[in-house]
């Protein structure tokens, strides 16, 4: 039954926090260190980011379906005067420097999934990108519309998603700050960054599921139960958060989320600190 409990407690936080602009993989190194839990394993991990990919699909579902048939037919005419099709490319541009970033630091950034510390303090620098990216949008005037994004912009947002590989760095935060302080409205940076995470979650979930089937079959069995409610808990939260977020841009700030974003991070090193004396 604990192993259950803590399969849809991480469920629900990776499904909530994934889309919010929270960091989900902060909040994967802080529960279970609050609640002196062990690690989860690769297929676990693996399973909830299928999970919040479901979660996208059944969002965003016909916008893929548009996005796909665009991006083969502009291979066909060599044109990208459909908006889909740029969204395609887009997407596939601004998809390869977390990917690489993956490749190359992938050592380094799992040691940081075992150090609360760390994350707490990438959680206070998404609190300051989110209130920077704000500030920006505000003050410069600009509201452009996904039409009118640049593959430049493109790529930049898909840097800051590979920022987003560190524990605590939020990748919907930094994606969505991307595309503001880019000059893109709320709506249509919101919108972006959910497409570009498609990817992400699907390369994530199917490196780490193969990884753990190749070392330990066995495990899969033990573990079935607990996946499932992983799954399920991951993909329904998922899309309660995305639908959330996406009403909740049109007319609000992302301050409150940076504010959120700093004080948990604040907590996590005060107490980190108050355990080591």
């Amino acid at each position: 039954m604990s192993e259950l409990f803590k399969a849809f407690v991480l469920g629900l936080v990776q499904g909530a926090s994934e889309f919010l602009p929270v960091s989900s993989s902060g909040h994967l190194v802080i529960v279970p260190w609050l609640f002196g839990w062990s690690s989860s394993s690769l297929l676990f991990d693996a399973v909830v980011h299928l999970g919040t990919l479901l979660s996208i699909v059944a969002v965003f579902g016909r916008d893929f379906g548009a996005i796909i048939v665009a991006t083969l037919r502009s291979i066909r005419v060599r044109s990208l005067a459909d908006l889909n099709a740029r969204l395609g490319w887009f997407i596939l541009a601004g998809s390869v420097p977390a990917a690489v970033t993956g490749l190359l630091f992938k050592d380094s950034l799992e040691r940081l999934y075992h150090t609360p510390q760390a994350a707490a303090g990438f959680l206070a620098l998404t609190a300051l990108l989110l209130a920077g990216s704000e500030w920006i949008s505000r003050n410069t005037g600009q509201r452009m519309f996904l039409a009118a994004m640049s593959l430049r912009q493109s790529f930049l947002i898909g840097l800051a998603q590979a920022i987003a590989l560190a524990p605590g760095v939020s990748r919907s935060g930094v994606t969505i700050a991307a595309g503001l302080a880019q000059g893109l409205r709320r709506e249509a940076a919101t919108r972006y960054s959910f497409l570009l995470g498609a990817p992400a979650f699907l390369g994530a979930g199917l490196l780490q599921g193969a990884d753990m089937l190749a070392s330990d079959p066995a495990a899969v069995r033990a573990e079935l139960p607990a996946l499932m409610l992983g799954f399920v808990t991951s993909a329904v939260c998922g899309y309660a958060a995305i639908r959330l977020l996406l009403a909740y841009v049109r007319r609000n700030s992302l301050y409150p989320f940076s504010i959120y974003c700093l004080l948990v991070s604040l907590a996590v090193l005060t107490l980190f600190a108050l355990r080591l004396r």
